[in-house]
């Protein structure tokens, strides 16, 4: 399957890595050829048909009250070791070992900031709703704003949005849609996923993690958000992590920041 788009333009925003650290970045992220394509383009033609200002409302009110787990986060950890993320290109192994090589590569670039190894663990936790019943297009891949016209660095944006409703709804389908200029991230509606829900449970659960992965001033998060993608995305390598190891290190930050038996 050959599909008309160019490279990831979210590469734009994603700081360079040493060439030690990650094997080419070409070969990362890409959405025109490989052999997952069909499956990931398939998981977001899903994902730009159904996520819609409705249906991201109504999954708010519908996990909004953290009722369908109690379980500590290796527990959560745990679960991943049963998800493949259909919507990703770069790997086919499940989920637990993407979130340690995570972790790790934060920890090696960044020795002195713990609670930074830790949001390595726990930044792909919220993907537990594909084991809750929730239709992959529902939980994993990149999110974007609702509610107004997709902008160009969605992924697959020219090929994938046209049965969703949203954009024949003169409400949603300008560039702006139902905001207004400047309004600020903390009133962007976003598609709803595993990002989206890992907030709302980590506030829920009052983690304990400093003010750099939490401010509201988008500008002052918006460096901690770039360096923290490229541990995201260039960690990957079919080289798996031997997590038996690394457990107790990352128990010892869980105990320190989000201790004990949490609600999902």
């Amino acid at each position: 399957m050959k599909v008309a788009v160019g490279p990831d333009p979210s590469l734009v925003y994603r700081p360079d890595m040493d060439p030690e650290k990650a094997k080419d970045k070409g070969s990362f992220r890409n959405y025109e050829a490989g052999p997952l394509l069909d499956q990931v383009f398939a998981t977001y033609k899903l994902m730009h048909t159904y996520q819609t200002v409705d249906f991201v409302r109504k999954k708010h009110i519908q996990f909004g009250g953290f009722s369908y787990k109690k379980m500590t986060v290796l527990e959560a950890v745990d679960m991943l070791d049963e998800l493949v993320d259909e919507s990703d290109p770069d790997v086919d192994f499940p989920n637990s070992y993407h979130a340690f090589q995570t972790a790790e590569g934060i920890r090696k670039a960044h020795p002195d900031k713990d609670w930074f190894h830790l949001v390595g663990l726990l930044h792909d936790l919220g993907k537990v709703l594909v084991l809750a019943g929730e239709p992959q297009w529902a939980v994993v891949g990149d999110t974007f704003p609702v509610g107004c016209r997709p902008q160009a660095s969605v992924v697959f944006r020219e090929s994938t949005f046209q049965d969703n409703p949203d954009l024949q709804d003169p409400r949603y389908s300008t560039e702006l849609g139902m905001y207004q200029p400047h309004c600020g991230l903390e009133n962007v509606l976003m598609s709803w996923g595993h990002d989206e829900y890992m907030y709302q449970v980590m506030k829920f659960n009052k983690f304990a993690l400093p003010p750099e992965l939490c401010s509201e001033l988008d500008l002052t998060m918006l460096p901690w958000v770039q360096e923290f993608s490229k541990f995201d995305l260039y960690t990957k390598c079919p080289e798996l992590p031997d997590v038996a190891t690394l457990r107790p290190y990352y128990q010892g930050l869980i105990d320190k920041y989000c201790p004990g038996v949490l609600s999902w």
